[in-house]
């Protein structure tokens, strides 16, 4: 799979394209991790965490509106 990105983007597009990749792969595990801490009903959590797992741009969306929520509150201190 690096030797077919390496032949399409060359050594710096596959270098980013591989660490676009991997960035991308943390903030979806850091997504579910916190889609499935939330306490909610038993069937709405199941639909969160189907939606995280299924779609893996959900997590990762959420995550960066969760973290722009946050930096909200910490300037209203």
């Amino acid at each position: 799979m690096l030797e077919t990105l390496y032949n399409y983007f060359g050594f710096t597009g596959s270098l980013f394209a591989a660490f676009f990749m991997f960035m991308f792969f943390v903030f979806w595990m850091a997504g579910v991790a916190g889609i499935c801490l939330r306490d909610r009903p038993p069937g709405r959590q199941l639909i969160f965490f189907s939606l995280a797992v299924f779609i893996p741009v959900y997590p990762v969306i959420w995550l960066i509106a969760d973290m722009l929520k946050q930096r909200k509150q910490l300037k209203r201190l």
